[in-house]
């Protein structure tokens, strides 16, 4: 029998779509599923007069294989990982490849590697983004963990992932080690919560404050979308509000106003507080989902709190081009915050991120690919240690011309009381990373006050550090000085 290139496990909808990639590009994939009739099912069917091999047990599945043995995990995040893993370790070889191809915490692949090389096992844990029609027709991928790993599974990933630009570029590329690649999906997917929060929020204040109709709103976002702010979400939101229920009006109308989240939204907010990384966008975006789930309270609150009626008596117009800037100069804020998260984590874990290289890998195949992406990657290559794209001339001047318009949204929308949670911690976050001064010195005087927390002062060196007693008199006269 013929050996396959690579094996896969678990034929849920992301991985029999990735098998049919690998397949249309040439490379046999054998397959395994815990459910055994899911193989003959997808054997008989979609992979049907293909090159796919199925198979019915761990065993037949492992002799398959050529070797090294390259087998993917496609299977639910966190413990089944773990099973999987130590069911294969008994059955492979030293040198052998696994692959974790879901949506895994980052920590858990930086475990999982270290554990596989201790046993002379390879490991790769890689993000794959692009949703069902990616992972068929060319997903981002983002691989990281064992080196070495990498020269045997290249040819197959950038293989099947979206091709960009004139050279048709592939989306992947060797992200890091250990758990790099993971990260890197983990922040993608972060980004991915504030660019959709920012489009929903731009939805609510056409619908509320200029009361348009959803194909008004449809026309908006098509036009949007063939401007700077062009993207796969833009796109899609267009579509959406076109769409129409069976009724005729509609359907987004008719869905219930409640958010879910897989989790790995909750993660980068986590990480950020971890690394002390002011991740506010992102984490609001998030926060916002969990506000939504509280339907029940919020019907019952919004007949106990009244609020006075929207007046919204600006020039439709204008209010769009406003909204557009306000849009766009939040999207730089998300992707800003994602970048400062990445550069801390790549200090933090010895990571040699290429940051430029990133974003070549989100412009296509992703949830987040977007035209905006280019001008990231010109930003590093400008300068490869840049810390902040807000230090960047492009980000800096595009963002100044948007923040009047920027400022003019977020005042209408709070007088009238509609929450822009994204984009008004968004402008926040620029007008506190912008300012010389900003008031903490009066919080770390009350935190050596309440708990001798101790203070820098700003005409001694950077490391000398004070306390006083607040209760006493003379002030100064009682401070002590620690160096560190």
């Amino acid at each position: 029998m013929k050996k396959a290139d690579l094996g896969l496990i678990g034929l849920a909808v992301m991985g029999q779509n990735l098998v049919l990639n690998m397949a249309d590009h040439g490379f046999t994939v054998a397959v395994y599923n815990r459910t055994v009739s899911k193989v003959d099912d997808f054997i008989s069917s979609s992979a049907k007069d293909t090159s796919v091999i199925g198979t019915k047990s761990l065993e037949e599945f492992i002799a398959s294989l050529k070797k090294p043995r390259r087998i993917m995990l496609m299977v639910r995040a966190g413990n089944p990982v773990d099973q999987f893993i130590e069911k294969l370790i008994p059955l492979i070889d030293e040198g052998d490849i696994i692959i974790d191809g879901g949506n895994s915490n980052y920590k858990d692949t930086i475990r999982r590697t270290e554990y596989l090389e201790n046993k002379n096992i390879l490991y790769i844990g890689t993000g794959v983004s692009g949703g069902e029609e990616g992972a068929r027709h060319g997903p981002s991928i983002m691989p990281g963990g064992s080196p070495d790993a990498w020269p045997h599974v290249k040819s197959i990933f950038q293989s099947i992932a979206a091709k960009v630009g004139k050279e048709n570029t592939p989306c992947c590329d060797w992200v890091g080690k250990n758990g790099a690649g993971h990260f890197v999906k983990m922040v993608h997917n972060g980004i991915e919560y504030g660019d959709m929060q920012l489009i929903c929020e731009a939805y609510h204040l056409m619908k509320e404050l200029a009361v348009m109709s959803a194909d008004e709103m449809s026309s908006v976002f098509s036009k949007w979308n063939q401007d700077k702010l062009n993207s796969y979400l833009i796109e899609i939101t267009a579509d959406i509000l076109a769409y129409k229920d069976e009724d005729g009006n509609p359907l987004v109308d008719n869905i219930l106003d409640t958010a879910g989240q897989k989790g790995t939204g909750r993660w980068t907010g986590i990480s950020a507080l971890e690394m002390g990384v002011p991740l506010s966008m992102i984490i609001e975006s998030v926060q916002s989902r969990s506000l939504s789930a509280l339907k029940d309270e919020r019907v019952e609150a919004s007949k106990l709190v009244k609020d006075t009626p929207i007046t919204f008596n600006g020039e439709k117009e204008r209010f769009l081009e406003d909204l557009f800037n306000a849009v766009y100069a939040s999207k730089m804020i998300s992707y800003t915050q994602g970048y400062m998260l990445m550069n801390t984590a790549a200090k933090e874990y010895h990571w040699n991120l290429n940051f430029g290289g990133i974003a070549l890998m989100w412009r296509g195949g992703c949830i987040i690919r977007s035209a905006f992406l280019d001008k990231i990657k010109e930003a590093f290559d400008k300068d490869p240690h840049l810390n902040n794209l807000l230090l960047d001339s492009f980000f800096r001047n595009e963002i100044q011309n948007s923040l009047p318009s920027w400022r003019r949204v977020v005042a209408t929308a709070v007088t009238n009381g509609i929450p822009v949670p994204a984009m008004s911690s968004a402008l926040s976050f620029y007008d506190a990373y912008r300012r010389e001064r900003l008031p903490a010195n009066l919080l770390q005087a009350q935190r050596d006050y309440f708990g001798a927390h101790t203070y820098e002062r700003i005409d001694q060196p950077r490391g000398h550090f004070f306390h006083t007693d607040w209760t006493g008199e003379g002030g100064d006269v009682t401070s002590q000085s620690y160096t560190v």
